[in-house]
């Protein structure tokens, strides 16, 4: 009987990881976040800009898509993510010479205006876009390795 206790905590533990986070405020302030943490050197080449549209005019010009990641500090998916997925060099390979990327803090600065336009619910939220800001593949939640390849793939074959 323990041991069924285990692994159904264990399966709540994992859905509810898998799931994302689906709440827009943190429970409590972090203090794991150490603000004075310069920012990791992502495998990606996140394009800094405050503005989606310069970002959707330089996707037209290159004939790219634009991928975005709406994410928040307080979000542990959104962490595992850059700490997993954004650090590798070839899935970052392939997106940099793919797509404009965009990681979307939605809760500072415009992304709060972004995460409305785009009705962010849950965190990480990715979206491809095409060069006139339409979604092409959206995905509620982490995506690794092959799921968000297989995603860009499909944002691509629907350009």
């Amino acid at each position: 009987m323990p041991m069924l206790k285990y692994y159904l905590s264990l399966l709540l533990v994992s859905s509810l990881f898998l799931m994302g986070c689906k709440t827009t405020q943190p429970a409590s302030p972090d203090s794991t976040t150490n603000v004075t943490n310069p920012k990791p050197e992502f495998a990606f080449d996140f394009a800094e800009s405050e503005q989606l549209m310069p970002l959707l005019d330089q996707a037209k010009e290159e004939r790219k898509l634009v991928f975005v990641d709406f994410y928040t500090d307080w979000c542990l998916p959104c962490r595992l993510m850059e700490k997993d997925v954004f650090m590798d060099k070839d899935l970052g390979n392939f997106f940099n010479e793919n797509f404009i990327n965009y990681k979307v803090d939605a809760e500072k600065g415009n992304g709060v205006n972004l995460a409305q336009i785009f009705n962010i619910k849950a965190y990480p939220t990715l979206l491809f876009l095409n060069e006139k800001g339409q979604v092409l593949e959206r995905k509620e939640g982490a995506a690794y390795h092959t799921e968000l390849k297989a995603m860009a793939e499909s944002a691509m074959a629907k350009r």
